[in-house]
């Protein structure tokens, strides 16, 4: 396979998938640029964004005092059995963390240690795609229950004598689409992870990894760790069909009905949540999106999908001619990699299906602004794949590439 050229040119309804898993990617930006361009997004008195149903399971409250605790502290834990993952022991741990507004949430990660002796073994913290607004859709639920269709991969890296970290990166109000959110959870559960000390990982290197929405938490966290972790030591990122700018993969789709329409909405709803002050759709919804965002405020992935398949924005919003304001595209700009200003430092795999609808040729100019900060890059555009088949035959060499970081190889650079 070649190498491109430099870089510088409780089981839901609907939990289990029936369709392609990637397709999310692509519809989680069509809603959202077409919602801005038409200036829909508004901010209103009410600010009512539809918050999903608390987790029925006591451990994932956060307590009372969760502001007392430093970011990455552990708050509780637990250990879990681990179907589907042999001789590992498995963790869950309620971390603290922060949200966009910088008020102190809790969070959950699940930490996966394979047997056998040694302490401080590498860490990968995996981020899957998850693509929902229902909390029992998270990770920490689905890995366990045969739902999170990239769990049997993990044993991969088990496999390696790695220990694994699998944080619900969509955080306790599972704000799909606030990709930053996620980047600050992944890194403050690292630091749980490292800091619990029955898993024994205080010393261990940190590696990074996920693909398509997974890719993007990913890659919020490495552009992040500089400032918001620097004693974390990532010696290695691997990330592959990131959607580095939604707004610009909505305009390569267009605005026409689309089966996964769904998602885009739902996406909408989980930066609304996120930001109920700025990004509120009260002032934007028909009263089929008021029903719409009702019904799928606690849902999967599948029921997303199935509620508003082949639907377009105006079926469910109101459009406009007035502009969409500063701060609801400075939103939009923080959750996407290519504006983002943080720079990821550490060394970095980066790959694309060479016919991935997300556009694998914007990928790769973003992944040049890290060579041009001096970051050790190496870009693989994998010939004919689209966003699904690249995830194979580009994790693989993800899996080698972290491989060699944890080994003190050199990182190679195609920039």
């Amino acid at each position: 396979m070649a190498v491109d050229s430099p870089v510088r040119r409780g089981q839901p309804r609907g939990a289990g998938s029936g369709h392609r898993w990637w397709r999310p990617a692509l519809a989680l930006a069509a809603t959202l640029l077409s919602t801005v361009a038409s200036g829909v997004f508004a901010a209103t008195d009410a600010h009512a964004a539809v918050f999903p149903l608390p987790d029925p399971d006591g451990f994932y409250a956060a307590p009372p005092n969760i502001g007392d605790y430093r970011p990455g502290d552990v708050v509780r834990s637990r250990t879990v059995p681990a179907p589907g993952f042999p001789g590992a022991t498995a963790w869950q741990l309620l971390y603290r963390s922060s949200n966009s507004s910088s008020a102190p949430i809790a969070a959950v990660t699940t930490v996966l240690v394979p047997g056998g002796a040694g302490g401080n073994r590498p860490l990968v913290s995996y981020q899957p795609f998850v693509n929902s607004l229902g909390l029992q859709c998270a990770p920490s639920h689905t890995l366990f229950n045969g739902h999170l269709q990239e769990a049997p991969a993990l044993n991969l890296l088990l496999a390696r004598g790695w220990a694994v970290a699998v944080p619900d990166h969509l955080g306790p109000t599972s704000a799909y689409g606030a990709a930053q959110l996620g980047g600050r959870l992944v890194l403050d559960g690292i630091r749980a992870a490292r800091g619990f000390g029955p898993a024994g990982l205080a010393g261990s290197p940190v590696g990074l990894a996920g693909y398509s929405g997974g890719g993007m938490a990913t890659g919020f966290a490495a552009a992040m760790a500089p400032d918001y972790a620097p004693e974390l030591p990532i010696v290695g990122v691997a990330m592959g069909g990131v959607p580095v700018n939604i707004g610009k993969l909505a305009l390569d789709l267009g605005k026409t009905p689309h089966p996964l329409f769904g998602l885009g909405f739902a996406a909408t709803v989980g930066l609304e949540r996120e930001y109920p002050s700025v990004m509120s759709l009260d002032g934007a919804l028909k009263p089929a999106g008021f029903a719409l965002r009702d019904r799928i405020a606690n849902a999967c992935t599948d029921e997303i999908i199935s509620a508003a398949a082949n639907k377009d924005f105006t079926s469910y919003l109101r459009g406009g001619a007035a502009d969409v304001g500063p701060a609801q595209i400075a939103i939009i700009h923080q959750n996407s990699l290519e504006t983002y200003p943080g720079v990821i430092h550490a060394p970095l795999y980066q790959w694309a299906g060479g016919t991935d609808q997300v556009n694998p040729y914007l990928a790769r100019q973003s992944a040049g602004r890290y060579c041009a900060a001096g970051t050790r890059v190496l870009f693989e555009m994998i010939p004919g794949a689209d966003h699904g088949t690249a995830i194979l035959p580009g994790a693989t060499h993800a899996f080698g590439y972290l491989a060699d970081r944890f080994a003190g190889i050199p990182a190679p650079s195609n920039c």
